[in-house]
């Protein structure tokens, strides 16, 4: 998952791993887990509050606004939100049918 990514698209890919977490309505350690890790890999340790606080409340839907994702970014998005739907290792139907459109969105 590259740093070099622009701060912006950064905080945008931590948004919808964020709002995919929220898929179940419920969020499971190791969803906890992920996002924490993946504010180290993406170097944004300095906005890991704002990040955090998105576990304890969704992002607003206007602010994962699939057609926002920068075309040459599409595939990290959708690999990193993939990796959120797996990270507890159960998919619900939520999370299958968000991730579904998600894909078909970036497509």
């Amino acid at each position: 998952m590259p740093a070099s990514l622009p701060r912006e698209d950064r905080l945008r890919l931590m948004k919808f791993v964020c709002s995919f977490a929220w898929a179940d309505l419920e969020i499971q350690d190791e969803e906890r887990t992920l996002v924490g890790n993946m504010i180290s890999r993406l170097g944004l340790e300095e906005d890991r509050k704002q990040v955090e606080s998105w576990l304890k409340h969704p992002p607003r839907p206007e602010d994962v606004d699939p057609t926002e994702v920068p075309p040459e970014h599409r595939q990290l998005f959708l690999e990193a939100v993939r990796e959120m739907v797996n990270a507890d290792a159960r998919v619900d139907e939520a999370e299958a049918e968000s991730l579904a459109l998600f894909e078909q969105l970036l497509s």
